[in-house]
């Protein structure tokens, strides 16, 4: 999980800076679907106290990257009830 964060935080960061104009040209330059350019860069939404967590190793036991992946709530509330 702390690699997949990294990589969001540093894909939204090319984004951003001009590297890529866009998710599918970064997804095209990395040889990977967009669709997981997308849902890795939605982690850069996740609540501070989460990524805080995550990088630390005080997540959830049960907490899966696939399950992050999957989607959760925009807010940061609703991100800590749903991820326990």
């Amino acid at each position: 999980m702390v690699k997949a964060l990294a990589r969001a935080f540093r894909w939204r960061s090319m984004l951003d800076e001009g590297v890529h104009a866009t998710i599918e040209d970064l997804a095209n330059s990395k040889g990977i679907g967009k669709t997981y350019v997308s849902q890795v860069l939605r982690l850069t939404l996740l609540a501070p106290e989460i990524i805080e967590a995550i990088i630390d190793g005080r997540q959830s036991a049960v907490l899966r990257l696939v399950d992050l992946l999957d989607g959760f709530p925009r807010e940061w509330e609703a991100q800590q009830t749903h991820f326990g």
